[in-house]
């Protein structure tokens, strides 16, 4: 009986120490994301479905860039990351506060993009998350965008992530179409020895109340990020020291949102103006007071 003990034990063990090294994995491919990347942008509507003879697809869109993936937080069962955007020359650089990424292990708190700035909240079953990380990722003001839940895989010496996100559309078409308003983003993560890709097959979708979703057009989209010396990354990261404070207040003012687990609508404009216009325009010593005046009056 004790020797049947000790093989029980052992076994438990050895799979104890398999669990641990996989979300080891996990944490090292996400953690993967950061660091100063030379990035390529490229989509390519592929069918379409629409009825109307006057259809017009969109065009290819094709852009570089160099990006920071700031590291913001992280522990063992989560890893919080901001991109920012480098423009202009060497000599002169401007940096943008560009979109951010959350990623939680066994997230049980859901907030799944409807239409119409809407994003419903939903509670999970442990059963339904364990072993995944969810990708919550933000707007350029930390207000939502999308999400998804999905296993990390690790095998044959690749490493990725997949998962399907309800989403409003992309920044490069919302001025552009009015045609459709959700976009039904398949995601793919890949993590390489170059850096790491997300490759996108995405649906747009025409969605109105009590009714079937309605698919206008489908898209190919592929972005590489290709490290390069973090060095070429300064400007982005004295920007990140300057303003992380402030930004620390948004997110704080968002999460008091998020931990209310209720649904989140937000006003596109207030008096004329975006959130982000707002929030970007406001002192690295903005009070935490103003900048929740600010987010709230952006709330229904």
């Amino acid at each position: 009986m004790k020797i049947y003990r000790l093989k029980l034990l052992l076994i438990m063990m050895s799979f104890g120490a398999f669990a641990q090294t996989k979300k080891e994995k996990d944490l090292a491919s996400i953690k993967a994301i950061c660091g100063c990347f030379e990035v390529n942008f490229n989509f390519a509507e592929t069918f379409s479905y629409s009825k109307d003879s006057i259809y017009q697809p969109s065009e290819n869109k094709y852009d570089k860039a160099l990006e920071w993936v700031q590291l913001v937080d992280s522990n063992e069962d989560f890893v919080s990351m901001q991109h920012l955007l480098i423009v202009g020359d060497i000599l002169n650089p401007y940096v943008i506060k560009h979109w951010r990424q959350d990623w939680m292990y066994e997230n049980t708190d859901s907030f799944t993009y409807a239409v119409d700035n809407t994003w419903p909240y939903k509670s999970n079953e442990a059963s339904e998350v364990k072993g995944q990380w969810t990708q919550r990722v933000f707007q350029v003001d930390d207000s939502p965008r999308y999400e998804g839940s999905a296993t990390w895989v690790h095998v044959d010496g690749r490493s990725f992530w997949s998962s399907n996100a309800d989403a409003p559309l992309p920044r490069r078409e919302i001025t552009k179409r009015q045609d459709y308003n959700v976009t039904l983003r398949r995601n793919h993560h890949e993590i390489f020895d170059w850096g790491w890709s997300h490759e996108q097959d995405n649906d747009k979708l025409v969605r109105e109340a009590d009714k079937k979703d309605v698919l206008l057009a489908q898209e190919k989209g592929y972005n590489t990020y290709r490290k390069v010396e973090n060095e070429r990354c300064i400007a982005a990261q004295v920007f990140w020291e300057d303003n992380k404070e402030m930004w620390a207040s948004v997110r704080k003012q968002w999460n008091t949102i998020f931990s209310m687990r209720q649904n989140i609508q937000l006003k596109d404009k207030v008096e004329g103006k975006r959130l982000y216009q707002y929030l970007f325009a406001l002192q690295s010593n903005a009070k935490e007071d103003e900048i929740s005046a600010i987010i709230t009056s952006f709330l229904f």
